[in-house]
């Protein structure tokens, strides 16, 4: 796994394996997580969620790359990213969402395109699939036009 692409994605923060911490998390520039944490996280960059993290939180970001274990809700101004080795129990709100095999996604998806012409968002439900359930090809997608 790369670290950083170029010198503006070097990671500006760490959370080593082992650190545990609570609270509100603000920053700008890149911060990678590979501890517990419980609490919030806003920023206008990314976050990247290494394959050791455990984070109970409402994230806001720009980017988020999941390797690890995310339980919450998170919206992404730009993309996100859940890796094979990662784990996603929530609802998720981006434009580009990427979901590796090998990847777990339980929830809600909401996508908003510039290629949709009416301006209406899709939402998605999804859940973690059992043994049986994996060979299975299901998928239900439900469109949302926002009426009650």
């Amino acid at each position: 796994m790369k670290l950083w692409r170029n010198k503006e994605q070097r990671i500006a923060g760490f959370f080593e394996q082992g650190t545990s911490f609570t609270g509100e998390l603000q920053f700008s520039g890149v911060v990678r997580i590979d501890g517990n944490f419980h609490g919030s996280i806003n920023s206008g960059d990314k976050l990247i969620v290494g394959v050791n993290a455990v984070i109970h939180a409402d994230i806001r970001v720009r980017e988020i790359e999941i390797y690890g274990h995310v339980v919450g809700n998170i919206e992404a101004s730009g993309r996100a990213e859940i890796q094979p080795s990662g784990t996603f129990c929530g609802d998720v709100a981006t434009p580009i969402l990427t979901v590796h095999t090998g990847a777990k996604l339980d929830g809600h998806t909401h996508m908003v395109t510039d290629s949709s012409a009416d301006g209406v968002p899709y939402s998605e439900a999804t859940r973690l699939a059992g043994k049986k359930e994996r060979s299975d090809s299901r998928r239900s997608l439900d469109r949302d036009t926002g009426h009650a």
